[in-house]
């Protein structure tokens, strides 16, 4: 059970680690997983391996896997609101404008 335990703290950890050095232990990782002979490990290993380049292109940025969510779902969501609209630029305007950071505020009444 140590070597299962070990090979998972070591995928744990490469979350925290610059992308060169990550891209070096994730090789790593996926040469140590299959030897170990427990399918546990040795099934998402193959997983891994196919699926390299997409977790160190996530790795990278180094944004925390919430913040993608989040994002994601937004999208949806927007994606939901824009049922019915008869062009596709229409849903890229809105996903652009919930995106892009802007503060609009309504005009305030003048007393």
């Amino acid at each position: 059970m140590g070597g299962a335990r070990q090979l998972e703290e070591l995928l744990r950890g490469l979350l925290g680690r610059p992308i060169g050095r990550a891209g070096g232990e994730l090789k790593h990782w996926v040469f140590r997983a299959p030897r170990s002979h427990i399918p546990e490990i040795v099934e998402p290993a193959g997983k891994i391996r196919r699926r390299r380049p997409d977790i160190l292109r996530t790795i990278g940025p180094g944004y925390p896997n919430a913040r993608l969510e989040a994002f994601d779902n937004g999208n949806k969501v927007t994606v939901r609101v824009a049922y019915g609209f008869h062009h596709v630029t229409n849903l890229i305007s809105l996903i652009m404008l919930r995106c892009g950071g802007l503060d609009i505020r309504l005009p305030e009444p003048v007393s």
